[in-house]
């Protein structure tokens, strides 16, 4: 089963919690602090493995948890980190945030990685707080919740040929001819509903890998038929192979055919039309495509280089081959997915996901109380150990730090009043 995109949860693991301690030494009656922080959780990685060629991982398991760090202990003695969690896409795979789609990674190269979550760091044992004015404190900190996020994969072949024209032109035919792949082919329109890959080498010892993608019809760009499903693995091509059914054996004119592919193409975006595009009159061996072609040079002009093939009867297809290949090292630098026309390589496409710290916003609750909300302060909440009377203390010398207090005032908020932040209540105290 081929799967190309899949929306799953990904939440990172927390941080182990920091520990409040003391020595205990024989004959010293005050012992200093002495907690270890928590330690980090894991990560979620993704990394390309160029073995795998589909998500079809990802479709049956659509929530990924990561472990939390270790608690820290006594003797100030850090917990362990845990282990990232590394889950695995093919070569190709995009990864896009889906409250904001932006663009988390590009991962197109074998063993390239990204951190799409990342852990939580450890809460801070009792140690860590230790001052002059306070060489024992008794509070410690919680581990910090590691990120949570719901995005997208959405794998594009990584393919340098790609084969598009209208269902039934002999794109499965071609690809099995030339290579080794062995596509469904089937005498109806769609017999290919996915696409399949072949590693083809011409005769002088180059190679390189063809798509056979689904067949194109009027309105693919809009989504019709098989549509987006087909055009986003056109993308990462550099060589588009335009197949025609020159002898017109399904009824079609082949001129208007080649229109509609490009206008498709065209309508998609991504800058498909100004791929490099290698016209394929195939079927020359059945009745009327040689006039058909004839009729088709004088309606595209001579600008435009056709090679006649014939994919059953293997007629001309060395030729076509050197072409595609020819065409290739001439666009080999080329990397048409940028919107400008600057030339750089697809090792180029990493990105990093840092979701920004808001300050924090102030809302009312239907019962007048007054709700805080914002990730700095969120996490400073998820971070206190709310048991702890000094941690309490520290939680609100933040939020005062931060402006809260203040903001507060401005919206009229007074002695006695409720402040809600998460799932905790607390009062407002001038």
């Amino acid at each position: 089963m081929f799967v190309d995109q899949v929306k799953i949860l990904l939440k990172a693991g927390d941080g182990g919690n920091g520990i409040t301690a003391y020595r205990r030494e024989k004959y010293v009656p005050f012992g200093g602090p002495a907690g270890g922080d928590g330690g980090r959780g894991a990560s979620i990685v993704f990394e390309v493995d160029e073995g795998l060629r589909t998500l079809l991982d990802f479709r049956y398991q659509r929530q990924f948890k990561a472990k939390r760090g270790e608690g820290g202990q006594s003797s100030n003695m850090h917990g362990r980190n845990a282990e990232d969690l590394v889950l695995r896409v093919p070569p190709g795979t995009i990864i896009k945030a889906v409250e904001t789609d932006e663009v988390i990674a590009d991962l197109v190269e074998n063993g390239q990685r990204a951190v799409v979550a990342k852990g939580g760091r450890g809460g801070r044992g009792n140690s860590r707080f230790a001052t002059p004015r306070n060489p024992a404190p008794d509070f410690s900190e919680n581990g910090e919740p590691g990120e949570e996020i719901e995005v997208t994969l959405e794998l594009k072949l990584m393919a340098d040929v790609g084969l598009v024209g209208f269902p039934s032109v002999g794109k499965s035919t071609l690809l099995s001819t030339v290579s080794k792949a062995k596509p469904k082919i089937g005498a109806y329109h769609f017999t290919t509903i996915k696409p399949n890959l072949g590693v083809v080498s011409t005769p002088d010892g180059r190679s390189f890998v063809m798509a056979d993608l689904p067949g194109l019809i009027e309105g693919a760009s809009e989504g019709v038929g098989l549509g987006h499903q087909f055009l986003r693995h056109v993308e990462r091509t550099k060589v588009i192979v335009h197949v025609i059914d020159m002898s017109g054996s399904e009824g079609r004119d082949p001129y208007e055919d080649y229109q509609t592919i490009n206008n498709e193409l065209k309508s998609y975006g991504q800058r498909l039309e100004d791929r490099p595009q290698i016209i394929v009159a195939n079927k020359m061996d059945l009745p009327d495509a040689q006039d058909n072609l004839e009729l088709f040079k004088s309606e595209v002009g001579d600008d435009v280089e056709i090679i006649p093939i014939s994919a059953y009867t293997r007629e001309n297809l060395d030729q076509l081959l050197y072409a595609i290949a020819d065409k290739l090292e001439e666009y080999k630098d080329v990397d048409f997915s940028k919107e400008d026309d600057e030339a750089l390589g697809v090792n180029r496409v990493l990105y990093k996901h840092t979701p920004s710290q808001d300050a924090f916003t102030i809302t009312r609750d239907d019962d007048a109380a007054f709700v805080v909300s914002g990730k700095a302060i969120e996490r400073m909440f998820h971070m206190t150990d709310f048991n702890s009377d000094p941690a309490v203390r520290r939680f609100a010398r933040q939020m005062r730090s931060m402006g809260i207090d203040d903001a507060l005032r401005e919206r009229g908020a007074k002695n006695g009043d409720i402040v809600r932040i998460l799932g905790g209540e607390f009062e407002f105290v001038e």
